[in-house]
């Protein structure tokens, strides 16, 4: 008679171990996503530093997102190829080498080219470091750890411009990168020691084909693609060569790509499963929320230090306080959906959040205090906290669990191609927006009328009060005036630019009609949590 051997029960970490995986993990993912955003606010003092433009510096942020938008859709294959723990620690030694590197740049050319070796390891970090945190918790339990990353998930975005105002502020630049340094160090060799590896990890290489002609088409199509949007506005569009055989080659790329993917056996990426309507339609919300939560990150900064005088570090505490107020909804997310309830209204709610956030925004006088921004901004917060996890969530609605991995993959490199068309967007909208203001406000100010002339004549008389500069007062006089002009006009072009954001998430809510849900088991939430965490 023949016996049916069961399967070893997985033992799952306990006590110190299980406390060392949750921190080391969720401190790795926090990393990554504080590198996605604290260089921003170190632009200025890189390009002094370096000797190179603005325009020109900006490229550590372009090099950084095309590593990661190409990495994104693979991490689940390159994981499953050379194995989770492998592959996650060697990410995490890549991305803290490629940290100091970049410190260590003397040339635009060196933190360009280290910079996207960061962004390679980067973007494994952040969806490997969910999955490992996954494991580490029974099925019944990991809505709750869901819900611990998700936490980390909101504040790594908002800790970036934070921590990058305190440090230019009180050091240099280089360190911006150099703190990865110990923290990488530390989570590396935590990693080595308390993560296992799961059954058969690494040992299927010899039956995976790797899909060459598919990942160079990917790395061709996406990176880009993801260069036009980036680099569009400061190359100005389609009159620079460079952005015209890009858009070529990334619109060959991504059509070649689909076509070839759709006829291979075993693709890099399954495009198949795109032909599933709620998958379709939840890329549409995912594409639309990373348009509104990388925008928003962005507009919001500049009008911060560019209108309304914030320093770097109270732009970015002006954001941290009411992420912190609102972060404890992630977990209660979580749990909620752990416990079968439908994504959906969470996404709605979300989403009408983050349009009356940008409404509100929309509506602040030139005037405004820092403590102001408080409540819109606690608002922008719940509307992520309610809207991210739920879209993952959705994402799988319907799919086969063989294929929740791929779905959640393809899901999130829409999230980030939507943050890189809003921020492309943004910068074209407020251009455009500050001429026609700029222009507007120069019409309304008819030359020679007597308000125009005691307004001139009043700030010459405060120059020279300040400086005794006869000589040339009438001349700063009229720097002062157009100064103030072209404040009034970028604060206007701003505050069009969070009507715009508005008007795509309202736009966009009819569409839940055609998302479904499919009533799940409590293994089958389990194990779309787990594809989302492997996925993300």
């Amino acid at each position: 008679m023949a016996t049916t051997l069961l399967a070893p029960p997985v033992v799952y970490p306990k006590g110190l171990a299980r406390t060392i995986i949750v921190i080391t993990t969720i401190a790795a993912a926090i990393m990554e996503l504080v590198d996605t955003s604290i260089v921003n606010v170190a632009l200025n003092d890189m390009s002094g530093s370096l000797g190179v433009s603005i325009e020109d510096i900006s490229w550590v942020i372009t090099s950084y997102a095309i590593a990661n938008v190409i990495i994104i859709p693979l991490t689940s294959f390159l994981a499953e190829y050379f194995g989770r723990k492998n592959y996650y620690i060697a990410s995490m030694i890549v991305f803290t080498v490629a940290s100091y590197l970049c410190g260590q740049s003397h040339s635009l050319i060196e933190i360009i080219l280290w910079r996207f070796v960061q962004g390679i390891g980067g973007g494994a970090l952040l969806s490997t470091s969910q999955a490992i945190l996954f494991d580490a918790f029974e099925p019944k339990d990991r809505a709750k750890a869901s819900g611990m990353f998700g936490m980390g998930i909101v504040l790594g975005p908002t800790l970036g411009p934070t921590l990058g105002g305190y440090i230019i502020d009180h050091a240099s630049w280089p360190l911006i990168f150099m703190i990865n340094i110990p923290i990488g160090i530390v989570a590396t060799v935590l990693s080595y020691i308390f993560i296992n590896k799961k059954e058969g990890e690494g040992t299927k290489k010899d039956s995976i084909k790797i899909d060459y002609t598919g990942i160079f088409l990917l790395m061709a199509g996406i990176g880009c693609l993801q260069f036009v949007l980036e680099r569009g506005e400061s190359e100005d569009w389609f009159s620079s060569q460079i952005i015209r055989v890009c858009t070529c080659i990334a619109a060959v790329g991504l059509i070649t790509f689909i076509f070839y993917e759709l006829k291979q056996k075993q693709p890099a990426v399954n495009l198949r499963v795109m032909g599933n309507r709620n998958l379709a339609f939840t890329t549409v919300f995912t594409f639309v929320a990373g348009f509104g939560l990388y925008t928003s990150v962005f507009v919001y900064p500049v009008l911060a230090q560019r209108v309304l005088g914030f320093t770097a570090f109270e732009t970015g505490i002006s954001l941290l306080a009411p992420t912190l107020a609102a972060v404890v909804l992630m977990p209660v997310t979580g749990i909620l959906m752990g416990k079968g309830v439908s994504p959906i209204p969470f996404i709605v709610v979300g989403f009408a959040l983050f349009a009356l956030y940008s409404y509100m925004s929309s509506k602040v006088s030139i005037d405004v205090g820092r403590g102001d921004f408080f409540w819109p901004l606690l608002i922008r917060a719940m509307g992520i906290a309610f809207s991210q996890l739920p879209l993952i969530n959705q994402a799988v609605a319907g799919l086969q669990q063989k294929d929740y991995a791929t779905g959640i993959g393809l899901n999130n490199m829409i999230r980030q191609l939507g943050g890189a068309f809003g921020i492309a967007m943004a910068n074209n909208y407020v251009t455009n927006r500050y001429a026609t203001h700029r222009m507007n406000l120069v019409s309304s100010i008819p030359d020679g009328t007597p308000q125009l002339t005691e307004r001139l004549n009043t700030i010459t008389q405060g120059i020279i009060a300040k400086t005794g500069d006869f000589a040339g007062a009438a001349g700063r006089a009229l720097g002062v005036l157009n100064g103030a002009i072209e404040r009034q006009a970028y604060y206007l072009a701003y505050l069009d630019t969070f009507r715009l954001i508005a008007v795509f998430f309202i736009l966009v809510l009819p569409l839940v009609v055609f998302l479904k849900v499919k009533k799940k088991s409590k293994e089958e939430i389990a194990a779309a949590m787990k594809a989302a965490a492997e996925a993300h």
